[in-house]
């Protein structure tokens, strides 16, 4: 099978020998297309993976192989996410169950970006869905980013009618607008790139108004100075969701922070609540993201790659070569 491999600098595509389900629980599927995160782009261009890694986890697949005991069988359209937490660590106990030690160690395998991946039982049992069948891949494949964008609004427990600023809107800054009109907010976005406003106009985010004190600001920007526009527009007593690392890696002023009681907290990664929720956003068509996705095939991963850091598109879908027909 087909996987495409971290290599120094390069994406290139390997033959490597097929996976089996060897005894295990679990399923192995074919992938039909995996969605390129920005996660994957962060741990490529920063060197966090190691050379032979296969990067990848928002796949939408076909069961080829199963031995479970779930009611999944062979031939099914499935869309899964990628860690489960363990429910039982004081993590998991505070809520906060994307720093469970478990969580962090649970994988599909190798990697999205492959032909075929090993889906465990406990992926199965707690965040593997059947696909409609007037659903897309490429619009499924949003199952696991959306889940993020829940687990984000969630956090802040905002109000119904709330104002909320996103700052940055890439593929991701969208998707946190679609769902935070989703939730019934007031949603307003900014990027320096006049095609992403326009983009986020036409799918119902409102343009920055010169003034507005907004209830929340929620960071979807890697950008330094965009901490300096969070500040600049958020309320006395509101929030400042932040949901992107920034390169230089600057924090918020203590005394903003201290005399207008701003609330900072970060959010990462979804409880499987939170993805049977975006789940349900994007199968009911609460949630649209039919006009985001660019797609490539497995060999030109690498383009998508750059396509993606240089914003040339919003979100690459990287399509197997097995179903490009």
């Amino acid at each position: 099978m087909e996987t495409a491999q971290v290599l120094g600098e390069k994406i290139v595509i390997k033959e490597v020998e097929d996976i089996k389900l060897d005894g295990r629980k679990g399923a192995i599927v074919k992938v039909l297309g995996c969605g390129l995160c920005g996660s994957d782009i962060v741990k490529f261009k920063h060197k966090i993976v190691k050379d032979g890694a296969v990067l990848g986890h928002e796949i939408v697949a076909i069961i080829d192989e199963i031995d479970s005991d779930t009611d999944f069988k062979v031939g099914e359209r499935i869309v899964t996410s990628h860690h489960i937490p363990c429910f039982e660590c004081t993590f998991c106990k505070h809520g906060n169950y994307s720093m469970c030690k478990h969580f962090k160690e649970t994988n599909i395998f190798p990697g999205g970006f492959s032909e075929k991946v090993f889906v465990s039982e406990e992926h199965l049992k707690n965040v593997a869905y059947l696909v409609p069948e007037n659903m897309s891949n490429e619009e499924i494949s949003f199952y696991e980013p959306l889940g993020c964008c829940v687990r984000a609004i969630k956090r802040c427990n905002l109000q119904q009618g709330d104002k909320v600023l996103v700052v940055g809107l890439g593929s991701i800054g969208l998707l946190m607008g679609e769902g935070l009109k989703a939730f019934g907010y007031d949603v307003y976005g900014c990027d320096l790139i006049q095609e992403r406003i326009e983009l986020a106009n036409k799918m119902g985010i409102k343009t920055l108004p010169e003034k507005i004190e907004a209830d929340a600001v929620f960071m979807t920007s890697g950008a330094d100075k965009a901490i300096d526009t969070a500040l600049k527009y958020i309320k006395q007593g509101g929030k400042i969701l932040v949901f992107s690392s920034t390169p230089n890696n600057w924090g918020y002023a203590n005394n903003e922070i201290y005399y207008k009681e701003l609330t900072v907290m970060g959010s990462y990664s979804p409880s499987p609540a939170d993805l049977k929720e975006s789940f349900e956003l994007l199968t009911t068509g609460k949630v649209k993201v039919s006009n985001l996705t660019t797609v490539y095939p497995l060999e030109k991963v690498q383009e998508a790659f750059n396509d993606t850091v240089s914003n040339k598109i919003f979100k690459a879908y990287i399509k197997m070569n097995n179903f490009l027909n």
